[in-house]
């Protein structure tokens, strides 16, 4: 991993990742998910979709992919409308960040909201790295989303997250083997859009909500 994805998944990058719990909030508010072992259970699940989607959307950014091709890509992915916004909410932060940071290799093309795993992709430059990138951030987010909601003990939580490590190397380089054979995983998590729509729904009606998504 090189030291642009090590910014990028330690926080230093802004990205609005504090205001997102990856379906956390509304899953507790769900019942889904009272304790540090249902919080573990929800992650895996979470990195074993979207997490391996954006692990290979990333690899791809940073291989040189056809960024409008990734575009549409990203979106046939995330069916829900909320899910979407979500994404391109963060990726619009980390694009900011990234073309301050890397103004040289900043694409053109890319847009002021690309999707989140693309803008990883490109801020990190290299597959393996944004891959890996990815896939830690799709479950780290959520992870520290839980300690916010439900006061979980820090270290149990972290414990957790590095119990992760081998899948995650795992999923990144599933990625990777895909984007260099020319495909992108299309994996689906159909609870993940459940819970997205209901959180949005419950944001219309004038429910009260820590996180945006």
């Amino acid at each position: 991993m090189n030291a642009a994805a090590l910014l990028v998944v330690g926080g230093q990058m802004p990205s609005a990742g504090h205001a997102h719990s990856g379906g956390i909030e509304e899953a507790v508010a769900a019942g889904l998910v009272a304790d540090v072992d249902g919080l573990a259970v929800l992650l895996g699940a979470r990195l074993a979709g979207s997490g391996l989607v954006g692990a290979g959307l990333a690899a791809a950014a940073a291989a040189g992919w056809d960024l409008a091709r990734l575009d549409a890509e990203a979106d046939a992915r995330l069916p829900s409308p909320a899910q979407r916004a979500a994404s391109r909410a963060q990726g619009r932060a980390l694009a900011r960040a990234g073309a301050r940071a890397w103004p040289q290799r900043w694409p053109a093309g890319l847009g002021d909201a690309p999707h989140h795993p693309v803008a990883v992709g490109v801020c990190v430059g290299d597959p393996a790295g944004a891959a890996l990138a990815a896939a830690h951030l799709s479950i780290s987010g959520p992870a520290t989303a839980a300690l916010r909601l439900l006061g979980f003990d820090p270290l149990a939580v972290g414990a957790a997250l590095a119990g992760f490590a081998g899948r995650v190397e795992t999923v990144a380089a599933g990625a990777c083997a895909a984007v260099h054979d020319g495909r992108l995983p299309d994996d689906a998590a159909p609870w993940l859009d459940v819970l997205a729509e209901a959180h949005a729904k419950r944001a219309r009606t004038g429910g009260v909500s820590l996180f945006a998504s």
